[in-house]
């Protein structure tokens, strides 16, 4: 079965569970849904225009075209909606709560300025917009809890954080000034203290959620506090634009790669009960930085490594125990990669396909194990909850597709 899709360019995995999407350049405008440990196809879906992104959670998952969104029920993978004539969204560029509790949808509302959409995907129902930028939007992004929304523009010298779903905003960081950049990667850490924003430049900083009270103590008069206190007045009889800038917060941490120019994706994690920041870049190469949570600065490289060109890791250039870490975070040989997905041919027998149409979507079921046919899909895995979800909840009787 893996043969028969090359040029995967679309990957994307309910958390640690074996349930796999995949769409390929073969066929961009399929999406086939696997059990990735049996070996089978779940079901496929096909759309009138070529799939651009794809986000799931427990409870929805969503397809996004260039001017149309689908959202499937995960539990039967049945569509339940479709937005039609949303604005053109070339990227397709659109993020998806993984709080399944409160399954938020955010896409771009207009295509020449930073609207942003949010949708409640479990009540189908719009729930705001939010006017978040002057020029259109670069790249959007949830926490854990789909409580606060991230987003940045085109130009990339702005970040702000909203409230959701009230959209009220919360936060508003200054990335840089001198120049426009583009912005590849937009995370919250798991706790959301922390927001990491980077770009096609050398510099990936990250911000600190948190605001001063004024019921801290009354510092000693000084020269330089009396200036500052000054300074901070005078803002106010300044234009809304140039007191908007001195106000907006800058990175409390950064780290300077060697390499600039490439897409890269970051991660905010916590390994071994300290903050970690994982950088990994489109040649292959995993980074891993030490992250200060008190005093921020200059984040220190502990780890360095590198994907081999067949689709095997490599060992680690900084540390024997990359190994250990890898287990421990679910990293494995190609995680994505086609040889190591499915198993080998000839395990099942390959599936069966009838068509029909459904609000604009031809699926193609399984037939005769379609494994929704008498309920929801049921997977191996029973450890897939995200590790935020499993302490706060403990374990989620909603969850309609058994996990490990």
């Amino acid at each position: 079965m893996p043969d028969e899709i090359p040029n995967v360019y679309i990957v994307e995995r309910l958390f640690s569970s074996s349930l796999v999407v995949v769409v390929s350049h073969a066929k961009p405008q399929q999406m086939n849904v696997y059990h990735f440990k049996k070996g089978t196809e779940i079901c496929n879906y096909s759309y009138s225009s070529n799939i651009l992104s794809i986000r799931l959670n427990r409870q929805r998952l969503v397809v996004c075209l260039e001017e149309s969104i689908y959202i499937h029920n995960i539990k039967d993978m049945k569509l339940l909606k479709t937005i039609l004539d949303t604005p053109p969204n070339t990227t397709g560029l659109c993020a998806l709560s993984i709080n399944h509790a409160n399954s938020y949808l955010a896409y771009p509302g207009s295509a020449t300025s930073g609207e942003i959409t949010l949708y409640d995907g479990n009540t189908l129902k719009t729930a705001c917009t939010i006017p978040a930028h002057d020029g259109p939007l670069a790249a959007l992004a949830f926490n854990s809890t789909g409580s606060k929304l991230a987003s940045a523009s085109e130009k990339g010298t702005v970040i702000r954080v909203f409230s959701i779903p009230g959209g009220q905003k919360l936060y508003e960081f200054r990335r840089g000034m001198k120049r426009y950049v583009n912005i590849s990667s937009l995370v919250f850490s798991m706790d959301s203290q922390f927001l990491c924003a980077s770009s096609n430049t050398e510099t990936v900083h990250i911000f600190k959620l948190e605001h001063l009270t004024d019921s801290r103590p009354e510092e000693p008069p000084t020269w330089s506090g009396y200036m500052g206190k000054m300074f901070q007045a005078a803002t106010n009889y300044l234009p809304a634009q140039v007191s908007g800038m001195m106000n907006q917060d800058r990175a409390f941490a950064t780290v300077r790669l060697n390499i600039s120019g490439q897409r890269n994706i970051c991660a905010l994690s916590t390994i071994q009960k300290l903050p970690r920041l994982l950088v990994t870049t489109s040649d292959g190469h995993l980074y891993i930085y030490n992250l200060d949570p008190q005093d921020g600065g200059e984040c220190v490289l502990i780890k360095k490594h590198r994907q081999k060109q067949e689709g095997h890791l490599g060992q680690s250039r900084e540390s024997p125990n990359f190994q250990e870490f890898n287990q421990k975070h679910h990293f494995c040989k190609a995680d994505w990669g086609s040889r190591t997905l499915w198993s080998s041919p000839g395990s099942s027998p390959a599936p069966k396909t009838g068509y029909s149409e459904d609000g604009g979507a031809l699926r193609g079921e399984v037939i005769p194990e379609h494994e929704f046919a008498t309920g929801p899909v049921c997977l191996d895995d029973e450890n897939e909850f995200p590790p935020q979800l499993a302490v706060s909840r403990g374990k989620d009787i909603d969850f309609a597709v058994e996990v490990s």
